[in-house]
Parts: structure tokens; C-alpha cells; sequence
């Protein structure tokens, strides 16, 4: 269903439901007002009958059901007075002894029900209460008193034909109400959908009829209500994101064409010479053969660091609890492998976090292995874990002030490491892990020398209790 439809029919069901609502509340109105009408006119009739009966002059209970009793004296039977039948004007009335007798005016046959309710008011001779019977096919309202003075109960029915009338005539212009107010509603709902919708509308043909190409994407113009500013603007925002996700494609395609360009060629280069290494001494065959094992490394190294950084920001799906100083330990191992003329000082907190194992383990190896490049021979790296976050901290000549702001550029290589080995991906790809964990990355010089490359990977789950390690190698 069509956003259109559902704000009409929306709208007429509302309409429908308020119409319902005044077509009930007036019909239980009207139908209160004409009951409490009927009560009144028996209350009082019932004060009426009580009083004609005073006490000495009680009509005695008849000897047998349907008769009544021969010892009444003239007196007290000339104080029954006649009763009207039950569907005339002026009611009928019967009167209930304790003893479950009834007795009806003029000696006719009692016409209404005697249940354990009339019973107890007549053997109390207190209380009264209203009820509703059909009696003979009459709608009636019966109305039971008790006379204390003369210990029985009187019933007085008066019938509801008027006000059965009434209410009946009343369900055609409330039908009407209703019926005329669903047909308004889906009138005012579809007039009301096409009003609001229209803005929308307009906003949607633009948004269609927009240049979005991806060289120059178009922009929407945020103007109209305030709500449709705010939807071209997100719109907006949007564009903008797909802009600079395109562009950092495009630059990351293009550094790593020129970064591999290097490598294959020397690779090539290389190959083509060792199959014709039939001529050269065993000596320069073996080192070629090394020469290209090497490149093949690198090439490998900086794929392997391209599909790291294509992966972007987004959190890894795969999340799990990780003991970051584990992982702290293991690639400060691996370093003094392979560098074991350097000195390394560790102090390390028990830290536990959540996050990608392989993403965060390889940002840290990049951080250690940065230190390591950049040490003097038998120079100290100094490795703190506090708090979750990871300083690594090396005495070698330090950054540049004007390289500060780059060192986590990708494919970026500073002056002097143009002579190292690197493709300038892997401080970029610990910007990556950090910024894909909720931490951040942060480089600068330390004081008294050399350089210190600190980063968090999120609130740690578990930090506390430091234990220093010292670790210094020959």
C-alpha cells in the first residue's frame, strides 16, 4: 500500500472512530436520560402505592396460589384499588408477602417474576433496586420497594414501548453520522495525502532528475520546509561520503599501481637474468636467486598491506574478547628476532579487549617493527601498555616537524625513509585498526630524543594490576 493510501485510510478511520464515538455516547446518553425518566415517574408511583396501604389495612396473603383469602374484610378489600393492565399508560403494580405470595390488584393474576431478590426485600421490608423483563411480550421497567410499615414489597412496572420507540429511531440519523462521517474522512484523508505528499513529491523528482555522476555529483538545493532542509542535507551528506569514498578508491588504486610498479619490475628484471644464470658463477646465481626471493617478500608484504587498508573502517564482524598484552608480548618477541642486537624494555598492564584478533595483532607487529626500523644499532625500545593504550617509543632520530601531520598517510614515506625498506603502509594501517575499534593513533617526538607512536583500540574490557618486565638483550 501506497503512503498516499495510508494517510486517507488513516484519516478515515479517524474520522470513523470520532464518529462512532458521538453516535454511541449520544445514543447511551439519550437512552440514560429516557430510563432515568421512567425510574423517576416510578419512584413516584411507588411512594403513591406504599401510602395507601398504611399499616391495619395490609391486603392478607390469599390461602392458594392465584386466589386470595376469604378472612380479608370488606375494608381492607375495598383498599386494593383496580390495577391497569401491564401495557397501559398508567403502569401496573402487585405486591409481594415474605412468605412468597403475590397478591394482584382487583384479584387478577400476578404478571411479574418473584425471584430470592424481591423475597429478601419483602422478609426485610427495607431496600429496593430496578430491574429490566420482558413480560408478555411487553418491555417493562419493574421497580422493587419494601413499606416497612406494612412488611411486604411492591412492585410497580411501567412499560419501555415509548422510549424502545424512541431509541430505535434514534439508530437512523446516528447510522447516517457514522456512514457520512467514514465517506468525509476518506475525503479529507485523500486530500490531506496529497497536500503533505506533494513537497515530498517535488523532492523526489529532483533527487531523480539529479547529475549524479561520479566525476561531478550534484548537489540538492536546500530550500522549502524545514523538514525537507533537513532531508537534503542528510541527501547531501550522503553524496559527499560516496565522494570521498570514491576519491580514497581511486587514490588507493593509484598509489598501489605505483608502489607495486617497483617491485615487479625489479622482480621481472631479476627473473629474466636468473634464465640466463647458466653463465654466471654459482656465487652470483645463488645471490640473484636470494635478491628475488626477497622481492617477492616485499610484493607480498605490500598486497597483503593494500588488502589490509581495503577493507576500510567498518568494525569486523568477527569480535571476541583479546588479551592485548598477549599480542603485545608475542610481537615484541618476534622483533627481538629479528633485530637481536636491540634492547627492549616492556612494562605491561593485563588488558582485555574486544576486537578483530588478526586486524589489531597486525597493527601492533607495525607499531613494534616501525620502532625497530628507525632504532640505532643496540639501541632501546621501550614498550608501555597502560590502560589500554599501547606506547611504543624508539631513540632513533624522530619525525619531522613537517611529517608529523602524514606519518599515518597511506603509501606516504618520509625523506629519509625513502632508503629503507616499506611501502609507507604501516602506520596507516594502524590509523585503520584504531579508528575501526572506537581508539585513535597519535605519533610524536619524544622528549630527549627519538620517536613515540602511541594507540588505543577502544575501552579495554579489563586493565588493572601493572606488571613491569624488563627485558635487555646483548
Amino acid at each position: 500500500m501506497s503512503l498516499r493510501r495510508r494517510i486517507a485510510v488513516a484519516a478515515a478511520l479517524a474520522v470513523a472512530a470520532v464518529a462512532v464515538a458521538i453516535g454511541v455516547v449520544g445514543y447511551t446518553s439519550a437512552r440514560s436520560h429516557l430510563i432515568g425518566e421512567v425510574k423517576q415517574e416510578l419512584r413516584a408511583r411507588a411512594s403513591t402505592y406504599v401510602r395507601r396501604y398504611p399499616a391495619g389495612r395490609v391486603p392478607r396473603p390469599p390461602l392458594a396460589e392465584g386466589r386470595q383469602t376469604r378472612q380479608s374484610s370488606p375494608a381492607s378489600s375495598a383498599a386494593v384499588p383496580p390495577g391497569p393492565a401491564l401495557g397501559g399508560a398508567p403502569g401496573y403494580f402487585q405486591l409481594v408477602y415474605p412468605s412468597g405470595k403475590t397478591v394482584a390488584p382487583a384479584g387478577g393474576t400476578p404478571q411479574l417474576g418473584v425471584n430470592a431478590r424481591v423475597l429478601s426485600i419483602a422478609r426485610s421490608a427495607s431496600g429496593s433496586f430496578f430491574t429490566t423483563a420482558r413480560v408478555k411480550g411487553v418491555h417493562a421497567e419493574v421497580l422493587t420497594v419494601a413499606d416497612k410499615q406494612g412488611g411486604y414489597a411492591v412492585q410497580i412496572a411501567l412499560p419501555l414501548t415509548e422510549v424502545d420507540s424512541v431509541l430505535n429511531g434514534l439508530l437512523l440519523p446516528y447510522g447516517l453520522l457514522v456512514g457520512g462521517g467514514v465517506l468525509l474522512g476518506l475525503l479529507l484523508g485523500a486530500a490531506i495525502s496529497r497536500s503533505a505528499l506533494a513537497p515530498i513529491e517535488r523532492f523526489l523528482r529532483r533527487t531523480e532528475s539529479m547529475n549524479v555522476d561520479q566525476e561531478h555529483p550534484g548537489r540538492l538545493e536546500e530550500t522549502g520546509a524545514s523538514e525537507l532542509r533537513r532531508l537534503a542535507a542528510s541527501f547531501n551528506r550522503t553524496l559527499d561520503a560516496l565522494e570521498r569514498s570514491i576519491e580514497a578508491q581511486r587514490s588507493l588504486v593509484a598509489d598501489a599501481s605505483h608502489e607495486l610498479r617497483t617491485p615487479i619490475a625489479a622482480l621481472r628484471s631479476n627473473i629474466q637474468i636468473f634464465l640466463e644464470s647458466d653463465r654466471l658463477p654459482l656465487a652470483e646465481r645463488m645471490e640473484l636467486q636470494q635478491s628475488i626471493i626477497v622481492e617477492l617478500d616485499e610484493l607480498t608484504k605490500v598486497i597483503a598491506d593494500v588488502m589490509e587498508l581495503a577493507r576500510g573502517t567498518a568494525p569486523s564482524a568477527q569480535r571476541e574478547p583479546v588479551e592485548l598484552d598477549v599480542l603485545v608480548r608475542e610481537a615484541v618477541d618476534r622483533a627481538h628476532r629479528r633485530r637481536p642486537g636491540l634492547h627492549f624494555e616492556v612494562e605491561l598492564e593485563p588488558t582485555v579487549i574486544d576486537a578483530a584478533v588478526e586486524q589489531v595483532a597486525r597493527a601492533v607487529g607495525n607499531v613494534i617493527d616501525n620502532a625497530g626500523k628507525w632504532s640505532p644499532p643496540a639501541g632501546t625500545i621501550v614498550v608501555q601498555l597502560h590502560d589500554g593504550t599501547l606506547s611504543v617509543r624508539d631513540h632513533g632520530p624522530g619525525f619531522n616537524e613537517q611529517d608529523l601531520e602524514r606519518v599515518f598517510d597511506r603509501f606516504y614515506r618520509a625523506g629519509d625513509a625513502r632508503r629503507l625498506p616499506g611501502s609507507g603502509l604501516g602506520l596507516a594501517i594502524v590509523k585503520q585498526a584504531a579508528d575501526a575499534h572506537g581508539g585513535n593513533a597519535s605519533a610524536m617526538n619524544a622528549l630527549g630524543g627519538g620517536a613515540r607512536v602511541q594507540v588505543s583500540f577502544g575501552a579495554p574490557l579489563l586493565a588493572a594490576g601493572a606488571s613491569k618486565q624488563v627485558e635487555t638483550t646483548a
